[in-house]
C-alpha cells in the first residue's frame, strides 16, 4: 500500500523551494531532487502552458514540443480551472 504524504510534509518541500536564493541554488537543488526526465517533463509543461496562453492549437504544440495531447490537455485544464499557479509563474516571467 502506498502512503501519501500529509499536507504538512508537502509544505516542507515548498518551504525548501522558497528558501532558494539564486538560479544556481535552484538548479543544484532540483538536479539533486529530480531525475533529468522529471526536470524535462516539468519544463515541457511550462512551455506548453506558455503556448496555450498564447492561443496555440494542440497540433502545433505537439509538433513544437513533443508533448502528448494528454499532457497538453492536463496543462490546459490547470490553466482554465486550476489554482492559478501557471498563470502566476508565466506572468512573473513576463510571458
Amino acid at each position: 500500500m502506498r502512503v501519501r504524504p500529509k499536507k504538512e510534509s508537502i509544505d516542507e518541500l515548498f518551504l525548501a523551494i522558497l528558501s532558494l536564493e539564486s538560479l544556481e541554488e535552484c538548479r543544484a537543488f532540483f538536479e539533486d531532487l529530480c531525475t533529468r526526465n522529471e526536470l524535462m517533463a516539468m519544463h515541457q509543461r511550462i512551455i506548453v502552458a506558455r503556448m496555450l496562453k498564447k492561443g496555440r492549437i494542440y497540433s502545433h504544440i505537439v509538433e513544437a514540443t513533443g508533448a502528448s495531447t494528454a499532457t497538453i490537455s492536463r496543462v490546459n485544464r490547470a490553466l482554465m480551472d486550476g489554482r492559478g499557479g501557471y498563470a502566476a509563474v508565466l506572468e512573473r516571467m513576463g510571458q
